[in-house]
């Protein structure tokens, strides 16, 4: 680049043509070579090249300037915000090394696949040395995180298992981050606890590919508020809480300036925002959510009274929050602070609009009378503790598909972080690995281990604390001891995957491939087959509750795996299945497990499925050729064929 630029001869006095005048680029100033190597046109690899070119040029792209801070900035926009303004930086060093953490992050996410197909898709397990081997890069983590969110947002429909895995690890990471959050929150004296902040960390790390924040959900509140001192404004004019700032702590003492408050929260909150109770559907785990209660204006007695409490205090009255069984409420004092005689309060009932109860109408709610324990005041921990416990419940209460088992993981964590040393819920959560195939080695503890996954011999330390902590629980321990030796030694001789040939006699019986989108004939559901057998291979138990004997062919026919639109894994006779007449993608949380892309008319097998079924993509790219070119929309279904293939977690290949 830093060519001679000729200019034309002239005669000089004595009529003698001179030589013409040569110019360099590197002769131009030092500001004007930087915004021309600016150019959005320039990637990194030009500007390494111009700068290898001469000393001038690599003076000015030295690692301070303008030049590699752009390259930065052009190639990793999310990561600016980590940087201040006009700050000084090495931004060649910063570069070199955010590229050098996003070789070694993709090479980690690449190899996950081979490592884990095999086992339970879990987080836990997936991540447990991947996550080891992101940590020991030593590099910022967000530029680990940067380079797995451009991995997502990458072409939709191609690398999806790249994609798959590297959202399992993102979220991995997130929950880290937010337990760490959590803790600290927790080692806070408790007059400095705020509600809403817990609650946005249970939400955070039930949501953690969410853009939840605690300054976004304050935003919204401030909004509310600032509608309820409109109202107040037409009130009174003169009202004290107009002049109060945000993140003022001014406390109104004038019970009914106090009223006027509510009075007014009440009416944006219920008759101008619309926000209800949700009595419809009211153990979706959404009404614990702070910011889907905001963007859906319902929720449950705890999660509404949280926004209740916060907006009034925001406003200068202080509520608080009352632990009463089965229905959540706030209590307002109307006498003296100090008094603790609950008939000196007025329960308000977030949940009911806001409608403001005695002591005795409490009872009501309930349908039995409790004792005055129950009316007393609890700490911020209790109501974290009471909002996840909601949460495990509606786990429990799931119908055994992904989406609740990860319920149920993460409400456990939660209130294992909160609270350590419930037996119970330890216990629980190393059953509740076992059920899913997740071996006790990845049980979590956050006392004895801070955020690390486990090792075999660890959780041996585990039990050996559940056993200190409560010697009745020796059987259920000694269970889950001889488990993990178990384990132990299987892990020292792996069984190999079975491989399943077309061209096997046994199997020519099966006519459709992995990779195929598929019908259901008589429950009309779109899925993908990702799996199959020549004869069902479920117990004679499920066969009989599933009806196979009135199939046609029975049992004696070949059964596949299959992914359904709606989240579901599910096990379905041949004759029950016929090819898509549309082909569409199949949106599954598993797809990127088994496929690598969506091609249009199937599903692309990843190698690892392909290992497993090595003859299935020459069939079923054949099928595809073969069918969209000659295949009329069905217009015939077998309205009479039973209902073999309810969800069914076990039929999935593990």
């Amino acid at each position: 680049m830093a060519t001679s630029v000729a200019g034309e001869g002239h005669l000089n006095l004595n009529g003698i043509i001179s030589e013409p005048q040569t110019k360099k680029l590197t002769d131009l100033p030092a500001e004007l070579l930087e915004h021309i190597l600016c150019f959005p046109v320039l990637k990194h690899v030009d500007i390494c090249n111009v700068s290898c070119s001469c000393k001038r040029l690599h003076d000015v792209c030295h690692g301070r300037g303008k030049v590699w801070g752009h390259q930065y900035k052009l190639r990793w926009p999310r990561l600016q915000k980590y940087y201040r303004q006009n700050e000084c930086c090495d931004w060649l060093r910063e570069y070199r090394t955010r590229h050098r953490v996003g070789i070694q992050i993709r090479r980690t996410v690449e190899s996950i696949s081979k490592r884990f197909f095999t086992e339970v898709p879990c987080v836990g397990q997936v991540l447990g040395d991947s996550f080891a081997e992101i940590e020991s890069l030593g590099a910022p983590e967000h530029f680990c995180e940067d380079e797995l969110l451009f991995i997502l947002n990458s072409d939709k429909r191609k690398s999806l298992t790249l994609k798959y895995y590297a959202k399992k690890i993102l979220y991995f990471l997130r929950q880290q981050n937010i337990l760490r959050s959590l803790k600290t929150f927790l080692e806070q004296p408790a007059e400095q606890q705020s509600a809403l902040e817990g609650a946005v960390l249970v939400d955070q790390y039930c949501n953690p590919l969410a853009d939840v924040t605690l300054d976004g959900i304050s935003a919204q509140l401030d909004e509310i508020a600032d509608k309820v001192k409109k109202m107040l404004r037409i009130k009174n004019p003169s009202h004290p809480s107009l002049r109060i700032a945000q993140g003022d702590c001014f406390v109104v003492e004038d019970f009914e300036l106090q009223r006027q408050v509510v009075c007014a929260l009440n009416s944006v909150l219920y008759e101008q925002l619309q926000y209800k109770g949700n009595e419809f559907d009211y153990y979706n785990p959404l009404n614990s959510y702070i910011h889907q209660v905001l963007l859906r204006r319902t929720g449950i007695p705890i999660s509404l009274s949280v926004l209740y409490m916060t907006l009034a205090r925001k406003l200068g009255v202080q509520l608080e929050p009352v632990n009463f069984p089965n229905h959540f409420l706030l209590r307002w004092c109307q006498k003296p602070r100090g008094s603790e005689d609950i008939y000196d309060f007025v329960y308000i009932d977030a949940f009911g609009k806001g409608k403001q109860l005695t002591a005795k109408e409490c009872e009501y709610l309930i349908g039995h009378q409790v004792t005055a324990d129950y009316y007393s005041a609890i700490s911020t921990t209790e109501v974290l503790l009471r909002m996840v416990g909601n949460l495990l419940n509606i786990g429990k209460r799931g119908e055994g598909n992904e989406k609740s088992y990860q319920l149920l993981r993460d409400s456990l964590d939660l209130y294992l972080t909160i609270n350590p040393d419930n037996v119970q819920y330890l216990l629980l959560q190393a059953r509740l690995y076992f059920h899913l195939g997740i071996w006790p080695e990845k049980v979590k503890t956050h006392t004895l281990l801070s955020f690390d996954v486990c090792r075999p011999s660890q959780v041996l330390d585990i039990l050996q604390h559940i056993q200190a902590l409560d010697p009745s629980q020796h059987g259920a321990v000694g269970y889950l001891v001889q488990h993990t030796l178990e384990h132990i030694q299987h892990k020292k001789h792996p069984v190999e995957p079975e491989v399943k040939r077309r061209s096997a006699a046994e199997h020519l019986e099966v006519q459709y491939s992995v990779g195929l989108i598929m019908k259901h004939k008589r429950s009309g559901y779109n899925c993908v087959i990702y799996g199959w057998d020549p004869k069902c291979t479920m117990s004679q138990e499920w066969i009989t509750t599933m009806r196979v004997h009135q199939l046609s062919s029975g049992a004696n026919q070949p059964f596949y795996n299959v992914l359904v639109q709606d989240g579901t894994c599910r096990y379905a006779a041949q004759e029950n299945l016929e090819p898509h007449s549309a082909p569409l993608e199949i949106g599954h949380p598993e797809v990127g497990r088994y496929f690598s892309e969506f091609s249009d008319t199937h599903y692309v097998a990843n190698e690892e499925l392909q290992t497993r079924y090595p003859e299935d993509m020459d069939e079923t790219l054949g099928s595809v050729r073969e069918l969209y070119h000659r295949l009329a929309p069905s217009s015939g279904s077998q309205d009479q064929a039973p209902a073999t293939d309810q969800n069914n977690h076990q039929a999935m290949p593990m």
